[in-house]
């Protein structure tokens, strides 16, 4: 299937006669959204809404997550964002999870389906594409650690976010579909770290010191930059009795980790 395609979805949801549906899937680098903004808002906006008119049509006992994200917010005035936060997107792509966002809670209202939005603030591991800043710095720490590099190109490291690990987030995502009513959540840690400090501690690990490898490219820098975000998940802590589990520290050890395993084992 594909997200272009209605029918496609359609036909799959019809087959599949699914209880929870989870929608994750997006055009989500947020660097390319400004490179081809056109095909990050038709993908993720035409996307939501064809799987949840999918749903509308097939049975609305079927319970819908949207993955939000706190890109949402873009520019703040606020310390802390909730869900009662004003969006103020910087990008392409977090315009297309506003739109998203709307369309879940337009379907929630006008046709009484369990649609819930989780605003979730940046999710790290091992698994993270190599694209990500946090992937690119663990991946070029141990890339460096093993000598098959010299320097790592990075982009804004002042800018600011709440960094949390994914296992901790899809648990949320997971608690929020098991309410009796749906809602919006934002999920975070509540802690706020640079790109300076996660490659300060990406070194660290491996007994670097990051000033000596780190250099600055300013074609990485964004035309509209996002300085800082940093999450308020009181609610999802009352209603949905979540907690994050890993520490920010624990997350870039366990990326550095994985990544020099991975260097060690295939050279490259």
């Amino acid at each position: 299937g594909s997200l272009e395609n209605y029918a496609s979805l359609f036909k799959i949801i019809q087959k599949a006669k699914p209880d929870e549906i989870y929608h994750l899937a997006a055009q989500s680098y947020v660097a390319s959204s400004f490179d081809d903004e056109f095909s990050t808002l038709n993908i993720n906006i035409n996307g939501t809404h064809y799987v949840l008119s999918s749903v509308k049509e097939l049975g609305k006992k079927i319970k819908f997550y949207f993955a939000g994200s706190s890109e949402m917010f873009g520019k703040v005035s606020t310390k802390y964002q909730n869900e009662k936060t004003p969006f103020n997107p910087r990008s392409p792509y977090g315009i297309s999870k506003v739109t998203g966002y709307y369309l879940t809670k337009n379907y929630r209202e006008a046709f009484k389906i369990f649609t819930s939005t989780g605003i979730l603030f940046n999710h790290e591991s091992p698994r993270r594409g190599s694209e990500f800043v946090t992937r690119k710095i663990s991946y070029g720490v141990a890339r460096i650690k093993k000598g098959l590099q010299k320097k790592l190109s990075l982009g804004n490291i002042n800018s600011k976010r709440d960094w949390g690990h994914a296992r901790d987030y899809v648990n949320a995502m997971w608690l929020m579909l098991q309410q009796d009513t749906s809602g919006d959540y934002v999920i975070g840690t509540g802690k706020e770290y640079s790109v300076r400090d996660f490659a300060d501690k990406a070194f660290k690990h491996v007994g670097l010191n990051y000033e000596d490898y780190v250099t600055i490219d300013k074609t990485l820098m964004r035309p509209a930059e996002v300085d800082t975000l940093l999450a308020n998940s009181s609610k999802a802590k009352k209603q949905l009795k979540w907690q994050p589990k890993t520490t920010f520290e624990n997350l870039v050890i366990e990326m550095v980790e994985s990544d020099l395993e991975f260097v060690t084992k295939f050279g490259y």
